[in-house]
């Protein structure tokens, strides 16, 4: 793990990069990392995170200045510039059920294919994908979510970068630091080894790349 500055960390995320972004309508995300990719004008990227916020708020920013050019979440519906810029072809939405998209994370950082699950069989979330019996039961296999970058935000975070979470805050923030080549972390606060105890870490160290300075 190597603590950096903001500008250091987003410098490193090319234009069309795939990001995971944690957070649950801006609650747990990192703003100061999306504060930087608006400044540093990060076009195309295909981003993946649970929704896609509101104007202004979380990944709103990104939408706000059409940053995001493919986008896979579980839900748009309280940002409407996102809404109009997939009605404008603008963007390509894959829309995901909550259960399936959290699953798909967690298959990505565990270095499985992907999971079998019953939710969406008959509808139209099962077109084009491949369906399996399981003692006599459909599954739809729902592939393996990966990213280049994720951008996490932790309550805290030692200086070794194992990270605890607050709250509601933690939602999907520890699966998507399992499931992106590299991983870059806002705390709340930076404190010395030991202070987190041991049962308390949720992220370990290992899976932190760059650990963003407070100041």
């Amino acid at each position: 793990m190597k603590a950096v500055s903001v500008e250091e960390a987003v410098a490193m995320i090319p234009a069309g990069a795939s990001v995971m972004v944690g957070g649950f309508m801006g609650v747990g995300t990192p703003e100061r990392l999306l504060d930087e990719v608006v400044r540093q004008k990060k076009a195309g990227l295909t981003l993946i995170s649970n929704d896609a916020a509101t104007p202004g708020k979380g990944v709103g920013k990104l939408f706000d200045q059409a940053l995001v050019s493919k986008l896979t979440a579980t839900h748009i519906g309280l940002n409407p510039k996102a809404q109009q810029q997939m009605l404008a072809n603008q963007i390509a939405v894959d829309l995901v059920p909550q259960g399936t998209f959290v699953e798909r994370i967690r298959a990505g950082g565990c270095g499985l294919g992907g999971v079998l699950t019953p939710t969406g069989v008959g509808t139209l979330v099962a077109e084009g994908k491949r369906q399996i019996e399981v003692d006599g039961k459909p599954f739809l296999l729902e592939t393996a979510l990966r990213a280049q970058f994720a951008l996490v935000h932790a309550f805290l975070a030692d200086y070794l970068g194992n990270l605890a979470y607050a709250l509601t805050s933690r939602n999907f923030n520890p699966v998507m630091a399992m499931a992106a080549d590299t991983v870059i972390v806002t705390a709340e606060h930076i404190v010395p080894v030991g202070v987190i105890a041991p049962d308390h870490v949720v992220t370990p160290a290992p899976l932190v790349d760059y650990l963003i300075t407070n100041g």
